[in-house]
């Protein structure tokens, strides 16, 4: 780079200058202690200025045809596609003082160079520099400033892309995208936000902008609420806790809730949402082997009611290649053969008609039965088999399965609209079909079908009702 010099005039204004000279660089060193230093033995002042763009704005580097082995086509290309980011590497200017600056002299710049060679108008750029000088008028701020606010760039508009011309766009690119991550994280960690959660003002170093909402709260907060949450298993409030995200029901992210708790909290929260999703999707069963207990969706290429086969029983883990079977959850047999809790029934059935029986050969057939299997375990599959037996007859008698994920819901109290807790699906609890969400009471409300009217089940408590008392009329 050439230097321009500027003949040294020394006149009686040289004291004047000197001062001038050290109430700008005070005035800067207060305003921009980060871009300005000042080499005193080689005699010399650095500016050290990161492009400001404000908001991210894009940005494309194109390929100034430079290097042959980048063919036209490819120079056409790079303009196809672009970054945004938010500030461009710095502009590193080198000058020295003269001693009549600034009465009769602009600073004398040494050299001017752009990090990762970015800018390569560098010249035109010094001479721009020199012209903004006047006489008896400090220029630093004014190139600060120029430099800062990316005004050499030349953009008619504020929102007119901003293109770069490099031999290597494939190479500067990331390298801007990396400087402007490293700008921002530092600007984030160097500002000070307040908390929403604990209402303490915090620097961004020890608080965490969730993603995308980009939402601010401290670490430490976050820490208890989520860490609360995964270890109570609601990982619904591993959330943004702003109350627009709240209503809105946006989640945090693996990446936010890594960067918040550890590792084993990450790993149960990540377990709870698997198990979450197999919650909501009836289709979907757990591995039976106990090393395993990976979700198993259905095979896409059999339905349910595929021609009355059995094939829709089949299911392969694609954790651990297990192919087993999704009624009796054992090794798959087949789909010709019974479950293994047919047998289990049968077995269970024969039991209670021995025990029954007060014929001595069927007495005799019980005590080889018992002798075969064991009478403790007959007893506990019988048990066993009761209690499933009672608990399906009360199920279906107290209460009715959800359309959407088919889990039975009790009713207490109130009406007969019914919202399920695990899927959301809204339904009538007197027939069992789904209603629209929108207009739930449109079920209710529609003469000829059969809950016409009855959003409530009026039953009449005899027990309750008021009974005159005894020379009451008296009274």
């Amino acid at each position: 780079m050439p230097n321009f010099i500027t003949p040294i005039m020394y006149d009686a204004n040289t004291e004047s200058c000197k001062q001038m000279q050290a109430e700008e660089w005070e005035v800067l060193e207060s305003i921009y202690p980060e871009c300005v230093a000042n080499d005193a033995p080689n005699g010399l002042i650095k500016l050290e200025v990161t492009v400001d763009l404000g908001a991210p704005h894009a940005v494309f580097v194109v390929n100034d045809g430079t290097i042959p082995e980048f063919s036209p086509e490819a120079r056409t290309q790079s303009t196809e596609t672009g970054i945004a980011v938010s500030s461009l590497p710095h502009i590193l200017v080198q000058l020295a003082l003269p001693p009549n600056y600034p009465s009769h002299a602009p600073p004398n710049i040494v050299s001017i160079r752009a990090t990762y060679s970015w800018y390569n108008r560098l010249p035109e750029l010094q001479k721009a520099l020199l012209q903004m000088w006047n006489a008896d008028e400090g220029v630093l701020y004014d190139w600060i400033e120029f430099i800062r606010t990316g005004a050499f760039l030349g953009q008619d508009s504020l929102d007119e892309p901003i293109q770069i011309y490099h031999p290597a766009p494939h190479l500067l690119t990331p390298l801007l995208k990396s400087h402007d991550a490293s700008i921002t994280s530092s600007q984030f960690a160097q500002t000070t936000y307040p908390c929403a959660i604990c209402l303490s003002p915090h620097k961004g170093a020890a608080c965490l902008q969730l993603s995308p909402c980009k939402h601010v709260f401290c670490r430490q907060c976050l820490h208890d609420c989520w860490g609360l949450a995964i270890t109570e298993g609601d990982i619904a409030r591993v959330a943004c806790p702003d109350p627009a995200c709240v209503k809105a029901g946006v989640e945090a992210g693996e990446e936010d809730v890594a960067r918040v708790v550890g590792e084993g909290e990450v790993a149960r929260w990540k377990w709870l949402k698997q198990k979450r999703e197999v919650e909501r999707d009836p289709r979907v069963i757990i591995c039976p082997l106990a090393f395993c207990q990976a979700p198993v969706p259905p095979p896409p290429s059999v339905t349910d009611d595929e021609g009355g086969s059995n094939w829709a029983r089949l299911r392969t883990c694609q954790a651990c290649s297990y192919s087993f079977c999704s009624f009796c959850k054992r090794t798959w047999h087949g789909p010709l053969s019974n479950c293994h809790d047919d047998s289990t029934a049968a077995l269970v059935a024969t039991y209670h008609a021995l025990f029954s029986s007060s014929s001595a050969e069927d007495k005799r057939e019980l005590r080889a039965l018992e002798q075969r299997y064991g009478k403790s375990t007959l007893q506990r599959l019988v048990a066993k088999f009761d209690e499933e037996q009672s608990n399906k007859a009360w199920f279906e008698a107290s209460t009715m399965a959800c359309p959407g994920c088919r889990v039975s819901v009790e009713k207490s109290a109130g009406c007969n609209h019914m919202t399920c807790a695990k899927c959301t699906q809204h339904f009538c609890y007197r027939c069992g079909s789904g209603i629209e969400a929108a207009n739930p009471y449109k079920h209710f409300n529609t003469p000829g079908t059969a809950c016409h009217g009855k959003l409530f089940d009026l039953i009449k408590d005899e027990d309750n009702e008021w009974q005159p008392i005894a020379g009451f009329d008296v009274l």
